[in-house]
């Protein structure tokens, strides 16, 4: 014979509660959330506020002075930008090891702002994709 229970209101209501803490607790300490939370601590509130509307940011280069902007993603996600915000070219350059995104957009946001030379010496060039060519992201 199976056994049904049936929760009481305040029972079910607990239940629930876990639940969800439980969910948020494991959804907010994914390597994908911690990463995006450390890049986070490190934009400036300017390129946070960037980030956080347009899923990319811009930073400067020490050496040119030249403006590029970091895309969300691990890799052909930087791009030279004018004084518009078009891009001018792209570059590819990630850290060694499977990291996630943040990880990767911060490594890309320090070498940038402290060995831009270094940096693009070690970097793919790529053309910049038109407008037409450009493709549905997901949301993360």
């Amino acid at each position: 014979m199976i056994a049904v229970f049936r929760f009481r209101a305040p029972a079910r209501a607990r239940l629930h509660a876990l639940r969800e803490l439980y969910r948020r607790f494991f959804g907010e300490n994914t390597p994908e959330a911690r990463g995006r939370r450390l890049l986070s601590e490190w934009l400036s509130a300017e390129q946070r506020a960037q980030f956080e509307q347009h899923r990319h940011f811009d930073v400067v280069g020490c050496d040119s002075g030249k403006r590029y902007r970091i895309h969300y993603g691990t890799a052909a996600n930087v791009h030279e930008i004018d004084e518009a915000g078009i891009a001018t070219m792209g570059w590819c350059f990630v850290p060694s090891g499977f990291l996630v995104p943040g990880d990767v957009m911060l490594a890309q946001k320090i070498a940038l702002e402290t060995d831009e030379k270094g940096a693009l010496a070690l970097a793919n060039r790529f053309p910049p994709a038109t407008h037409s060519e450009h493709f549905y992201r997901r949301p993360f």
